[in-house]
């Protein structure tokens, strides 16, 4: 699984098409470049155009509905007067009698007056359908966000990481020359330089490791913002901000509301079910008979009128119909105190992270200065030849190690600080 992740991740990448490199960028122009290329935005269009469909659509309701019908039939029995006497006396008898088979074919046209509110409620539930799926595709956006945070961050930390690793060159330089020096004065063996020269190894695999890792998280960012990003590019440090609030502004909130105005929308649509309509109507044809009775040919005939129509039957499931939404309705309430619980957990969680750092930080700048006296110490102590030369390296790297957990402290302050604000919705 990890493999076909890894596979398609790179086709991504290849196939992602990106704008010139980019010289300097910010974590907001990250998440603003990544909310206006990123494929999905594009269904926010799609949205509107099919909700604009649909609703031109219904709104044709009021237009005039034409339409042609045909009819032939054979009946079993016609239409007879009989006269009153005794016995009766069968008009039939002096008259043609109407033929049992009937031909009709005639055009209708229907204009609906007032339709019980049916056109606008079924616009209102396109409309607050449309807002609903536009909201769902925001808080999906959203949720990229934390992936730009993510990756941004990774890159800062990489970055602070490749500066503390030049500082610690620069020492163990420093401690082969003294190395050198010392083994030229007869003061020193070889194995000195030697540790030297494995401790640059080392440092020569942790830069390779760590660019490697900054490649990787610049390569996913660029596919992100559609900008190519290079190990030239300058990513600007994000402000501290430290005014955070306890305010929940996420998109899912007002995703909530949008839900709960298409379950309004929804119940309207069934009280509008549940009234009559009002129309009128014209009818024009030919056929036999016509519109009396008893003329046994074909006939042109036209007729036309209002009409009143009244189904009773939605009557039956209304009661169960609004009670299904009301269910929704609370099931979706249930839902949003579940989120806001999470959401209020989540950021408890994260403020308590961000004082850690803190006082962390505050510590670090003590540490560091006290592994430099620390190395000082050593340093003296080995050009008087009083000093191992791996315990000099040692010193060396302990301080580099308080460097890097300084670096590494203050990115992880930083991005504390915008987990919590991503899961405030800041």
């Amino acid at each position: 699984m990890k493999n076909k992740f890894l596979i398609f991740t790179m086709l991504l990448i290849a196939s992602t098409p990106l704008s010139a490199q980019v010289s300097s960028i910010t974590l907001e122009q990250c998440w603003q470049k990544a909310h206006d290329n990123y494929p999905l935005i594009k269904q926010y269009n799609l949205i509107t155009a099919a909700e604009n469909y649909t609703l031109d659509n219904i709104s044709k309701i009021y237009l005039p509905h034409v339409t042609l019908n045909g009819q032939a039939t054979y009946q079993s029995d016609v239409t007879q007067l009989m006269l009153k006497g005794n016995p009766p006396i069968d008009i039939a008898a002096f008259m043609e009698t109407m033929p049992k088979d009937q031909y009709k074919a005639y055009v209708e046209a229907q204009q609906v007056l007032w339709d019980g509110g049916q056109t606008r409620a079924q616009s209102d539930v396109v409309k607050a359908n449309g807002e609903m799926e536009k909201q769902r595709i925001e808080v999906d956006m959203y949720a990229i966000k934390d992936k730009i945070n993510q990756l941004y961050f990774g890159i800062l930390f990489v970055n602070e990481q490749q500066k503390q690793l030049a500082l610690y060159d620069a020492d163990l330089q420093s401690a082969r020359d003294l190395a050198i020096s010392a083994l030229k004065n007869g003061v020193a063996m070889q194995a000195d330089t030697d540790l030297v020269r494995v401790e640059f190894l080392n440092l020569d695999q942790q830069k390779i490791e760590l660019q490697a890792a900054k490649d990787a998280y610049l390569k996913m960012l660029s596919v992100f913002i559609f900008e190519k990003l290079s190990d030239s590019t300058q990513l600007q440090t994000p402000a501290d901000v430290m005014l955070l609030s306890d305010d929940i502004t996420r998109p899912e909130l007002s995703l909530f509301g949008k839900q709960r105005s298409v379950y309004e929308a929804q119940k309207n649509t069934i009280y509008a079910q549940n009234k009559p309509t009002l129309g009128l109507f014209v009818q024009g044809g030919y056929g036999r008979p016509g519109l009396n009775m008893l003329e046994p040919n074909f006939k042109p005939y036209a007729l036309g009128g209002v009409k009143f129509t009244w189904n009773f039957g939605t009557l039956y499931t209304k009661k169960n119909d609004l009670n299904l939404i009301e269910n929704n309705v609370n099931i979706l309430k249930v839902q949003e105190e579940t989120f806001l619980f999470n959401t209020t957990l989540q950021m408890n969680q994260t403020k308590p992270e961000i004082e850690k750092y803190k006082k962390l930080m505050d510590k670090d700048d003590e540490i560091v200065t006290l592994r430099e006296r620390v190395e000082k110490t050593g340093e003296s102590k080995y050009r008087n030849g009083v000093y191992l030369m791996k315990d000099l390296i040692s010193d060396m790297d302990m301080k580099n190690r308080a460097r890097q957990a300084k670096s590494l402290h203050y990115i992880q302050y930083l991005m504390s600080i915008y987990n919590y604000r991503y899961a405030q919705g800041d």
